[in-house]
């Protein structure tokens, strides 16, 4: 039977699910002994569909984080991150988090600094109500236009995950990220930094001198941003990697 922990585990592992033991646990934890809804639940993650978006939530940071359906699910790889960016606020600072999603790391840093100010933007209507249903003060927009411009000249913190695989890369995400995920999570243009430039130049307009930049990217994109970071007045640039080496990110103080 499939409510078995090891038969599930062994359906999902034969379906090419690597972490297949620990979704089993999550799929019946979530289904709590009901067979009819374990069945839909299965049959949606062997479409592919997103464990998150079946369960309702997904971990980060330690965080129970709530993911509706449509919305991106914040990725291991972001915790990092989201854990430097802790760092850098303040225990009563200001912090932004662009392109926010379901609000995983604007919760994060809430967590971590209740008496600061985290709020975040975000571009797509669905994942701004699910930040708001995070508790994350959300506003919906495309990256710093939506935000009060009382924040300006004042802000600890700006962080954010947003799109940057290039163009020509897309095509080779995992097989079954588009047929349920939006390409706008993703899409950064030609070489994946469109949207990290115009990050860069807004975001002197809110952070304070001495202010952290964090955002997320890969490849040789830390190496491609050297020069306008300079330009624009960063310094301390720093590559973020994760445990296997691969590049995740850069951190930035705005002098």
């Amino acid at each position: 039977m499939r409510n078995d922990p090891a038969t599930l585990t062994a359906v999902l592992s034969a379906a090419g699910f690597i972490a297949a033991e620990e979704e089993s646990a999550e799929l019946l934890a979530c289904a709590a002994g009901d067979a009819d809804v374990l069945d839909s639940m299965i049959a949606r993650r062997l479409t592919g569909e997103p464990l998150a978006w079946i369960t309702g939530r997904s971990s980060f940071c330690n965080l129970e984080i709530r993911v509706d359906p449509g919305v991106y699910v914040p990725r291991w790889h972001s915790e990092a991150l989201a854990r430097r960016a802790v760092t850098r606020l303040p225990a009563n600072g200001t912090a932004i988090d662009l392109c926010t999603g379901s609000g995983a790391i604007a919760r994060t840093l809430m967590s971590r600094r209740p008496r600061a100010r985290v709020v975040a933007s975000e571009l797509d209507d669905r994942a701004a109500a699910c930040a708001a249903a995070n508790g994350v003060e959300v506003y919906l927009g495309d990256l710093f236009s939506p935000l009060p411009h009382t924040l300006e000249n004042g802000v600890d913190v700006v962080v954010g995950v947003v799109p940057y695989v290039p163009t020509s890369d897309l095509a080779r995400l995992q097989r079954d990220t588009f047929a349920f995920e939006s390409p706008l999570a993703y899409a950064g243009g030609h070489d994946g930094t469109d949207i990290l430039r115009r990050v860069l130049i807004d975001a002197r307009r809110f952070l304070r001198r001495g202010g952290a930049l964090l955002l997320e990217l890969g490849g040789a994109q830390d190496r491609a941003l050297r020069p306008d970071l300079a330009r624009f007045g960063y310094t301390d640039v720093t590559v973020l990697h994760d445990e296997e080496g691969d590049v995740r990110g850069i951190e930035a103080t705005l002098a």
